[in-house]
């Protein structure tokens, strides 16, 4: 009777074991995929990933001189020709002026760069805002 469990017992450790097991294969096809689709949600949506901010001042032209800082937020994707919103606001917040900027550079994952642009904005304006409206995910 003892003999019987014994084999009982490790017959269905076996089977057990068995059954379990992944092979390093699957393992690997899997974290693929996975990273995969991480890759691919970073390319297909890079507003969500790149962010602008800066600061601007007048220079002795009269021109508004922006210093912006751009940054890739995202975990695999680079993104290149980034097209950045600039809104010009006067002292009480009213839209005066809205333009684009395209910063021509290259971001990859973690990067960040700085850009700097000069705009005869329009008159009365006290600061500008910035945001991504668009890049191209480099493939």
């Amino acid at each position: 009777m003892k003999k019987l469990t014994a084999v009982m017992i490790t017959a269905i450790l076996f089977f057990y074991g068995c059954g379990n097991e992944q092979d390093g294969d699957a393992l690997t096809d899997d974290y693929e995929k996975g990273k995969m689709s991480v890759a691919e949600m970073e390319k297909k949506n890079p507003i969500q990933f790149l962010s602008v901010s800066g600061s601007d001042k007048k220079n002795i032209l009269g021109q508004t001189v922006i210093n912006g800082i751009m940054i890739n937020n995202a975990k695999i994707a680079s993104f290149k020709d980034i097209d950045i919103k600039l809104s010009f606001y006067s002292k009480t917040g009213a839209l005066l002026e809205e333009d684009h900027e395209m910063i021509y550079e290259t971001l990859s994952p973690g990067e960040s760069k700085s850009f700097k642009s000069k705009y005869f904005a329009a008159k009365g304006t006290d600061s500008v805002g910035m945001k991504v409206i668009g890049a191209k995910a480099i493939k």
